[in-house]
């Protein structure tokens, strides 16, 4: 895409923003990982995506689950760009960003706003996290809750383990998990 057009969708993507014609924004975010997917709502934060979860394929999720009115406006994702970056490059240690929950809904958003809280370098059991969420009992659907997770790193699921210290899975690939308690001083 030449620069005059370039310029010329910032202005429209700008203008939309401003005009309150836009529900939810998207750009793309460097990683250790690759590019990543950030979407924000007035709300906060709503997605981070990694690469192998096709753009196109979240921004259609996002379009039809939240809100039609989606587009791609990097201005309005600069801060949770730098926070990011802070953190990547292990200076940053909580994220300050106000996060939209709107994908998350019953006992699987309860397990991940518990997750929130869990500080930068620790660790928790699946069985810890299910009581935090109110049902020590449903290690399993805390697992679930946390595979489904749309906000990764920000909301730290990478922090929680199997009892016993083993990893479990993750979402984004249990290479990423170990980059991310590495980026964190966490030693299994």
């Amino acid at each position: 895409m030449d620069e005059v057009m370039q310029q010329r969708l910032q202005a429209f993507a700008q203008r939309a923003d401003e005009e309150g014609l836009v529900d939810v924004s998207y750009a793309s975010v460097d990683s250790p990982f690759g590019p990543l997917l950030a979407a924000t709502t007035r709300r906060g934060l709503v997605r981070l995506a990694y690469p192998d979860e096709g753009p196109d394929t979240v921004i259609d999720d996002l379009a039809r689950r939240v809100s039609p009115r989606v587009l791609e406006a990097p201005a309005r994702l600069d801060e949770i760009r730098r926070e990011l970056d802070e953190y990547f490059e292990g200076g940053r240690r909580d994220f300050d960003l106000a996060v939209d929950w709107v994908l998350t809904a019953g006992f699987a958003r309860r397990v991940l706003q518990a997750t929130s809280r869990i500080p930068f370098g620790q660790v928790r059991t699946y069985g810890q996290m299910a009581a935090n969420a109110g049902n020590q009992r449903a290690a399993r659907a805390t697992g679930n809750a946390l595979g489904s997770n749309p906000i990764p790193i920000v909301v730290p699921c990478h922090r929680v383990v199997r009892a016993g210290g083993n990893l479990g899975g993750y979402t984004g690939g249990i290479e990423r998990k170990i980059k991310l308690l590495g980026i964190e001083g966490v030693l299994l």
